[in-house]
């Protein structure tokens, strides 16, 4: 899991990830972090990225490469290669945390399915509310 800070829907998400700058050469999106997947074996076949909007997970992406990224300080970091596609899923209330956090497969919301993934985004509060009372 992943906190997507700074954006308010899955679609700001899906704006920011089509920014060059955030691409591989290969036009992937990608998360840099500063840490290197301890569990990378499980990580990489077949883990997603679930993102946390607003206090709600609302999104996964599914995971095809780590790369190696040099900063410009020359600190190894990560690079999280992504399938561009974002996938949505049931919400589901997270409190903050920093950093990111392994999911275990049990815990992992449900993706929606394909007329549900087509719903008008909520207001993220209203969202994150229902979630909590357990009607999303």
């Amino acid at each position: 899991m992943k906190l997507s800070v700074g954006t308010e829907t899955v679609d700001d998400l899906a704006a920011w990830q089509g920014q060059k700058r955030v691409q591989t050469a290969d036009g992937y999106p990608r998360h840099i972090t500063r840490m290197w997947p301890r569990r990378e074996s499980e990580v990489l076949s077949g883990g997603s990225i679930y993102w946390v909007i607003k206090g709600v997970v609302q999104a996964r992406q599914k995971i095809l490469r780590l790369d190696e990224v040099i900063g410009q300080d020359g600190i190894r970091r990560c690079a999280i290669v992504l399938e561009p596609e974002l996938i949505r899923t049931a919400p589901a209330l997270r409190r903050p945390f920093q950093g990111w956090r392994y999911l275990d497969p049990k815990d992992a919301p449900p993706d929606l399915s394909e007329s549900r993934a087509k719903d008008d985004d909520l207001p993220p509060d209203l969202s994150a509310k229902l979630a909590e009372i357990g009607v999303l």
